[in-house]
C-alpha cells in the first residue's frame, strides 16, 4: 500500500473521490484506511484490463524502475538501437514534469507518450490506461513503461505488466536492495548498471548488492551492464528481452 508519503491519490485515480466519485463517502472513523483500500482495488481492477489488452495483443509490457539517474532512458536508447530489426518497440513515459525523457525516445523514431504526473511520484494503472488510448498496439512487440524515478512508491502499484525490471547503478551504492527491499523483491530482472564506472567507485561491490537481493528471497537474475561504454553486458540484456518476448507469445 502506498501509505509511505501520502501519495496514494493520482491524476489517474482522483476522480473516484470527487463529490460524485465512487469513493467519494466513507464510513465514519475509517476515513483513510477506505480510501486507500478503494484506490488500490480500482488499481488493480485497472492493470487487469490494461493486461488483457497487452495480452490481446501480444505484446509484452515491461515495468522499468529505478532511483532518478540510474540510466532507464539510456537503457531504452540503446535497447531501440540493437533490436530495432527485430521488434517494434513503443514506450509509455513517467515523470513528474516534461517531455525530456519522451523526446529522447522520439528521436530514435519510436513512439513515445509521456505521462506527467504532476506531484505524484509514481505510475498507476489509470494513467498508463489513458496512455494505451494514444497508442495502436497492433503491431508493437515490446511496450516499455519507464516508471517515475523512485525506489518507494512504485513497486506498489500494478500498472498491468509483465515483467518489472529494476535498474541499480554504481553510484548509487550496493546497500540499496537492504534499503529499499519490497521493489527488489518485485524484481524480475535486476540490471547493475553504470558498470564503466567501477574502475572509479570501487566501493561497489556487485557481488555484495546480489547477495543482499538473494537475502530478500529473489531468485531474479542479476545482470551487469553499462549503456554508455562499450555497451558492456548489453547482451545478456537483450537475450532476457528475446526470451520474454517468445514466452509472451
Amino acid at each position: 500500500m502506498c501509505d509511505t508519503c501520502g501519495c496514494a491519490i493520482t491524476p489517474g485515480n482522483e476522480s473516484f473521490l470527487r463529490a460524485d466519485g465512487k469513493h467519494a463517502r466513507t464510513s465514519d472513523g475509517h476515513a483513510a484506511v477506505e480510501v486507500l483500500q478503494s484506490l488500490l482495488s480500482e488499481n488493480d481492477r485497472q492493470a487487469a484490463h490494461n493486461r488483457e489488452h497487452f495480452d490481446q495483443h501480444g505484446v509484452l509490457a515491461v515495468n522499468l524502475m529505478s532511483s532518478p539517474g540510474a540510466g532507464k532512458t539510456s537503457l531504452l536508447e540503446v535497447t531501440i538501437d540493437a533490436l530495432r530489426d527485430e521488434a517494434c518497440i513503443a514506450v509509455v513515459e513517467g515523470d513528474l514534469e516534461t517531455e525530456n525523457d519522451a523526446e529522447r525516445i522520439r528521436a530514435k523514431d519510436v513512439e513515445a507518450i509521456q505521462i506527467a504526473t504532476g506531484s505524484a511520484c509514481h505510475l498507476d494503472a489509470h494513467m498508463v490506461h489513458d496512455a494505451l488510448h494514444h497508442l495502436d498496439l497492433t503491431n508493437i512487440d515490446i511496450l516499455f513503461i519507464e516508471n517515475v524515478g523512485n525506489l518507494v512508491c512504485p513497486a506498489s502499484f500494478d500498472l498491468g505488466q509483465h515483467r518489472n525490471v529494476i535498474l541499480l547503478s554504481v553510484p548509487e551504492g550496493d546497500d540499496k536492495p537492504a534499503k529499499y527491499p519490497v521493489i527488489f523483491r518485485a524484481a524480475d530482472l535486476v540490471l547493475l548498471t553504470k558498470t564503466d564506472l567501477l574502475a572509479y567507485l570501487d566501493d561497489f561491490d556487485p557481488g555484495r548488492a546480489e547477495t543482499l537481493i538473494r537475502k530478500l528471497a529473489s531468485a531474479a537474475p542479476v545482470q551487469r551492464l553499462s549503456s554508455r561504454q562499450g555497451t558492456e553486458g548489453i547482451a545478456s540484456w537483450l537475450d532476457w528481452l528475446r526470451a520474454e518476448i517468445l514466452r509472451n507469445r
